[in-house]
């Protein structure tokens, strides 16, 4: 952007935890740059913010519109309006449009939101997508299930953070699910491991990627598991899944792009190569530790890019600094949120290769807020030679780790 027009950019912010550094890619004393953001996001708003305004939630679209018209009353029409987190995606789309604004537009972004839309996206292009549809009951689960068999996976077409999520395993289950409140979808449950692969595409390729495999999975994560995730380091397996995501992001037609993508990875069988399925893609950096990961072990600043490319700038080529292998471990919060936290263990300098760990102190309030997998019992970040010794770390910190914590009313 210019600076030498003083233009009004507005940012729809939910983080405590440092997530991404607005100032350092935006100019906050050379453009007024307001943030639309909650209470607990609050106190990571830049000190030169030019206006603040409070929303309970950042995705309450009725909110986040009454909350931009008053700063646009005190600072301007918005030339800019950008967000960085998933579930904001959306809401940031609709008030472009509404306010003229460049940038992704809600058709746009539905194609990386709506998983029904973006499966159909990749679908056409002939590539691998397990088999789903939209649905509006239980007995339309039953039919698609008599078609393709159990267990089926029942979700919002919308959400993150697996919420709403279900694994059907007989018909009877399907008379649980809330049809109500969204548009779900059911889709072939798939057994074979998730990876996730994070990067940037650029000039029609994967300009940088990391392919890593999920410990346990986000759907146990729900119910109370650990949740980690490991980079792969197996040149046949990462070979794979580089040329897989590379189709898979191809089919958007969406360049340059930052990206979290989601797939299944069926091992090689006999001298053939892995297989891999798509689950889904963002059009936005990965949650968890990834931003964190890709800066402290990697060297590259997603969310810098992903901020740049919302303010319509250009992405230079990006260059990782470091081939270790990054992990990181999610511990679910140790009672329902609002909590205050009445005992927690440290684990840093205990574990091998545990670099990093956000914990909150005994006596801390542990939020409701909606950045789900922010505000958690305990995260954790490693680094190491090779997947085996980073997964192994992950593994004896989630046995190691303890935290509790006493149930309260809801706290501001």
């Amino acid at each position: 952007m210019s600076a030498s027009v003083q233009n009004h950019v507005v940012v729809i912010h939910r983080w405590r935890a440092e997530y991404v550094d607005y100032a350092a890619v935006l100019d906050h004393t050379v453009h007024r740059v307001s943030y639309v953001t909650t209470e607990v996001g609050r106190a990571r708003v830049p000190d030169q913010a030019a206006g603040v305004e409070i929303v309970a939630n950042t995705d309450d679209l009725a909110a986040a519109r009454r909350a931009v018209a008053a700063l646009a009353e005190r600072h301007g029409p918005p030339h800019r309006i950008v967000a960085l987190k998933e579930d904001d995606l959306l809401t940031a789309a609709v008030l472009r449009a509404e306010w003229g604004c460049e940038g992704t537009r809600p058709e746009e972004a539905l194609r990386f939101l709506d998983k029904l839309v973006m499966a159909d996206v990749v679908a056409d292009r002939g590539l691998a997508v397990p088999p789903l549809t939209a649905v509006d009951s239980a007995d339309e689960v039953r039919v698609f299930a008599e078609k393709y068999g159990w267990p089926v996976i029942v979700k919002p077409r919308i959400g993150s953070s697996s919420d709403g999520v279900a694994r059907l395993q007989e018909p009877t289950d399907a008379d649980g699910i809330d049809f109500a409140g969204r548009p779900m979808l059911a889709q072939v449950y798939n057994p074979h491991p998730i990876y996730h692969v994070d990067g940037v595409y650029l000039d029609g390729r994967l300009a940088a990627f990391r392919a890593s495999r999920y410990v346990n999975d986000c759907l146990a994560f729900r119910s109370g598991d650990y949740l980690g995730s490991v980079e792969e380091d197996h040149p046949a397996i990462v070979s794979a899944v580089g040329a897989a995501a590379e189709r898979f992001v191809a089919a958007f037609d969406t360049d340059p792009l930052v990206f979290h993508l989601e797939l299944f990875v069926a091992p090689a069988d006999g001298t053939g190569e892995p297989e891999c399925t798509f689950l889904e893609v963002g059009a936005r950096v990965g949650g968890s530790e990834i931003p964190f990961l890709w800066r402290e072990v990697h060297g590259y600043d997603l969310m810098a890019a992903a901020l740049r490319l919302q303010l319509g700038e250009p992405l230079d080529p990006p260059v990782l600094t470091n081939d270790e292998v990054a992990g990181w471990l999610l511990v679910p919060s140790p009672a329902r949120r609002p909590c205050r936290i009445t005992e927690v263990t440290p684990l840093s300098g205990r574990v091998p290769g545990l670099y990093a760990e956000a914990l909150l102190r005994r006596g801390e309030v542990l939020p409701p807020a909606d950045a789900y997998y922010e505000h958690v019992g305990g995260r954790f970040r490693f680094r190491g030679t090779t997947s085996r010794t980073v997964e192994e770390a992950i593994q004896a910190a989630a046995a190691d780790f303890r935290i509790s914590a006493e149930p309260m009313g809801d706290v501001a």
